[in-house]
């Protein structure tokens, strides 16, 4: 998706500035324009380039209806598929393309609570040790994982070993960004000299 057409907000706006993960609110009269809108939320731009993610409950202040809103359903089932699906409706506000094809997952896992319902575990990373989206980010995959019906609790941690590299990324990812498949960082032919 390119940038949208100039939008002015309609009214005062909550959101979380990119990549530092501050909150901001975005007065009024603020020209924007939508760089993505993915996963239920949208990254904007402000005409000084900076850039903030805004949630779809938020949509009314860009002028958009609440329902054209790009919320995704829950699962009607809980299962590891379900639970992956649902992941990969969790996307990074820089980059259009899901948390689970960047690689940004490093482990989820289902279990069974002595009271009833399910727990689910998750490892996840971030692009850089620093990215101050790392709780936005948190939160997105606690609260989708948490509609999945079943699921009782969900614990997220965000990890940075091993780190991450661009060689986590699925196929279809690096295809979405213009990088080759067989795209290896270590590759020592890379290096800058």
């Amino acid at each position: 998706m390119g940038p949208s057409q100039p939008i002015t907000l309609k009214r005062d706006c909550a959101c979380v500035e990119i990549p530092a993960g501050t909150p901001v609110t975005l007065r009024a009269g603020t020209v924007v324009r939508i760089m993505q809108s993915l996963g239920g939320s949208y990254t904007i731009t402000d005409n000084i380039g900076a850039m903030f993610r805004v949630d779809a409950k938020d949509a009314d202040a860009l002028g958009l209806s609440s329902s054209a809103a790009p919320e995704t359903a829950a699962p009607t089932e809980l299962s590891e598929k379900s639970v992956r699906d649902q992941l990969k409706t969790v996307f990074d506000p820089e980059i259009p393309v899901n948390i689970v094809d960047l690689g940004l997952v490093y482990s989820c896992a289902l279990a069974a609570l002595a009271e009833g319902g399910t727990r689910v575990d998750a490892k996840m990373t971030m692009t850089a040790p620093g990215c101050g989206m790392a709780n936005v980010l948190k939160a997105d995959v606690e609260g989708k994982l948490s509609r999945i019906p079943g699921v009782k609790e969900v614990h997220v941690e965000v990890v940075f070993d091993p780190p991450w590299t661009p060689a986590r990324m699925s196929d279809a990812a690096k295809l979405q960004l213009g990088l080759d498949t067989d795209y290896d960082p270590s590759d020592p032919r890379l290096r800058v000299l």
